[in-house]
């Protein structure tokens, strides 16, 4: 049988959610109350910034339209400081001894480079949603991770989102929910050694 592959979702899995901290000092900044600023962009611009039809200049461009004076680099260093490794990360070294992995990602590559940096010897893959304009849950995006894998290869799928899981349950991927307490961690080893007898 062919060696597992290990998909794994960044945010909520490998680094924090930008989610609610970015947009907590992003509104603390621009003097905006927080629901207001992050209403806005789930209406307007989150589908198309992870997507790659707006550039993360043009997202600057419309979290200034709140605030003219905002300085682009401290917000950009917002992401930075809401971006953060979780536990989760130090373990690829590890996984990547029993299984390939890969990542799948909604969200900006010049957005997550920072993390996987330290990991991307131990990668096979990478799709990001804005290289491939596609985003999760949809099909399609699925689709291009299928690409690069063995035909044929057991595959275990970890992401913070019931959707994505469900979606890749019914690939045939075995899937495991990220919790917040990390507790999925101990779990990944057993699972790949599962699916790979």
């Amino acid at each position: 049988m062919n060696r597992p592959q290990l998909v794994l979702d960044i945010g909520g899995v490998l680094a924090t959610n930008l989610s609610p901290l970015f947009w907590q000092l992003l509104a603390a900044d621009v003097g905006f109350a927080e629901d207001v600023i992050y209403g806005d962009y789930k209406k307007l611009v989150s589908e198309r910034l992870w997507t790659g039809v707006i550039t993360e200049e043009q997202f600057w461009d419309w979290v200034q339209s709140y605030a003219h004076q905002l300085n682009k680099e401290q917000a950009r260093g917002y992401i930075d400081r809401s971006l953060q490794p979780l536990p989760a990360l130090a373990k690829v070294a590890e996984w990547s001894e029993v299984a390939e992995i890969h990542l799948l990602s909604n969200h900006l590559s010049a957005w997550v480079d920072p993390i996987v940096q330290p990991i991307r010897p131990y990668l096979k893959s990478m799709t990001i949603s804005n290289e491939v304009a596609l985003k999760k849950p949809h099909p399609d995006i699925f689709a291009k991770v299928i690409e690069k894998l063995p035909a044929g290869s057991p595959v275990l799928f970890v992401d913070d989102h019931p959707k994505n899981t469900k979606q890749a349950a019914s690939l045939g991927w075995r899937t495991l929910l990220a919790d917040e307490e990390g507790l999925w961690i101990k779990k990944v080893i057993p699972l790949l050694k599962q699916i790979g007898e």
